[in-house]
């Protein structure tokens, strides 16, 4: 169809009103918006933009066969999303994410307490998938062991974040390692490896960086993480076997197995080794008092659906060791149905392609373009307080101009990430500021400079961009997305 042309300032109009619609339905929601009302904010930017459409003479149909179709293209994303939740459900129950836990909380020392905090979190935020229930559970407690150490508070948060956030930006079982690929078009397995590219380095460098501080830092007393591991070992069956799951499954990952198969597999292999190891916890999240066929069975399969709550000795631990299933994505998935709407009218009237264009007018080169990304997932930061709408409306107004570019959609999802994801817990008034500071007891301020790997990773993307190390340029797709 041919559209006669939009101006640029009509075409961002409905962004404009979409940001601020958000900025002020995150300030009266809070930590609640993800719950729905962020999910109709993107309906009635939608709404806006196809007002824009109907003065351009752009058929109601025209718009709804474009949603379609932007729908269609994240069929595999939300897919995924649901295995990841089963996945989830039942590496839990199995004692696998238990056992990382417990085999991560050995490395820790009081000499090398600031960088063991760093990759015991990293640890647990890979294996759980999430930033938040680490710096929750297990953040709360090394703040703790801190304080008991005469180690500031800000360093240790620092730390704690870093960590977490690394572990989230690269577990399949984050909700916003799924979310990036999904806007960009990309796909999970591709994006977490072109990740590694530059977030393996921002970690290092912020590991060094806190070894060295902590020779300047003199410690007093010692970390006592005893009882957490008593309590795991009192709960679960632990022992190193239960990592051949997640060999198998990062085996099929390197084989370039389709992910649907290689989460289906992971699924099931988590649920046989629950079967096999952890009777007791089956019995307690079917809610029986005799182990036999049908127990095991609703255990597995509620673990895979619902969510899940094992109770151990610690309380600590309670908040750490549950999971929501397939049920626990279904807000992440009703998000990206919202983001494709809004998406998919934006294109149809020709918004989008409009905005691109000017990005690549402006954009003289590749790292102009990326610098273009950064800015605006900050912006969206600091203006809409959330990081999936920091990755969602960057994500949908800049994957033209990637393509048109012929870079791969790898490139976009990892920037968005890269300043996306992890900058959010640098902003107060970010809703994963607020979190994160309210949970740790720790101010912004008191950690944002120790959060190294969260503003290092935003200028880690920028040097590469401007370098042009490692920028995959767009190939042809030889079979269809999965």
């Amino acid at each position: 169809m041919k559209y006669k042309q939009l101006s640029l300032g009509r075409a961002l109009f409905p962004i404009l009103i979409l940001v601020i619609l958000l900025s002020y339905n995150v300030m009266v929601y809070g930590d609640n918006a993800l719950s729905g009302s962020n999910q109709f904010i993107l309906l009635l930017g939608a709404a806006v933009a196809a007002v824009v459409g109907f003065q351009m003479k752009i058929s109601y149909h025209s718009m709804i066969d474009k949603v379609a179709e932007n729908l269609q293209s994240v069929t595999g994303a939300l897919l995924i999303l649901l295995f990841v939740g089963a996945l989830a459900g039942t590496w839990l129950i199995s004692g696998i994410i238990p056992a990382m836990i417990y085999y991560g909380l050995q490395i820790l020392h009081p000499s090398i307490f600031l960088p063991a905090c760093i990759l015991i979190c990293a640890i647990i935020s890979l294996a759980t998938g999430s930033s938040w229930t680490t710096s929750a559970t297990v953040g709360i407690a090394l703040i703790g062991i801190g304080k008991v150490l005469g180690i500031p508070v800000g360093m240790v948060a620092g730390a704690v974040i870093s960590g977490a956030y690394f572990g989230d930006k690269l577990s399949p079982l984050s909700d916003t390692t799924n979310l990036a690929p999904a806007m960009a078009g990309g796909e999970l397995f591709n994006h977490i490896r072109y990740m590694t590219i530059t977030t393996i380095p921002s970690i290092l460098i912020t590991l060094v960086v806190f070894f060295i501080i902590s020779l300047t830092q003199t410690t007093s007393g010692t970390a006592d993480i005893a009882a957490l591991m008593m309590a795991i070992k009192d709960k679960f069956t632990i022992h190193l076997g239960l990592f051949f799951v997640p060999l198998v499954v990062v085996l099929l990952i390197i084989r370039k197995t389709p992910p649907l198969i290689a989460l289906l597999i992971g699924t099931l292999l988590g649920g046989l080794f629950a079967l096999i190891f952890q009777q007791n916890i089956l019995m307690e999240v079917a809610q029986v008092e005799t182990f036999s066929f049908s127990s095991a069975y609703k255990g597995i399969m509620d673990s895979i659906t619902i969510s899940t709550q094992i109770t151990t000795s610690n309380p600590i631990l309670n908040d750490l060791f549950s999971s929501g299933g397939m049920e626990g994505m279904l807000g992440t998935i009703w998000l990206i149905i919202c983001a494709m709407v809004f998406g998919g009218v934006m294109d149809a009237i020709g918004a989008l392609a409009r905005i691109s264009n000017a990005l690549l007018e402006w954009a003289q080169t590749t790292f102009q373009l990326f610098a273009s990304t950064v800015a605006s997932c900050l912006a969206i930061n600091l203006t809409a307080s959330d990081q999936y709408l920091s990755i969602v409306i960057p994500g949908k107004m800049f994957a033209e101009a990637y393509k048109k570019r012929g870079l791969a959609p790898e490139n976009l999802s990892r920037t968005l990430e890269d300043s996306g994801t992890v900058t959010s817990v640098l902003i107060p008034w970010n809703t994963c500021g607020a979190y994160q500071s309210g949970v740790l007891g720790v101010g912004v301020g008191e950690y944002f400079i120790y959060a190294i790997f969260n503003w290092l990773s935003p200028l880690m993307t920028l040097c590469f961009a401007f370098f042009k190390i490692k920028i995959k340029e767009k190939v042809n797709k030889v079979t269809a997305s999965h």
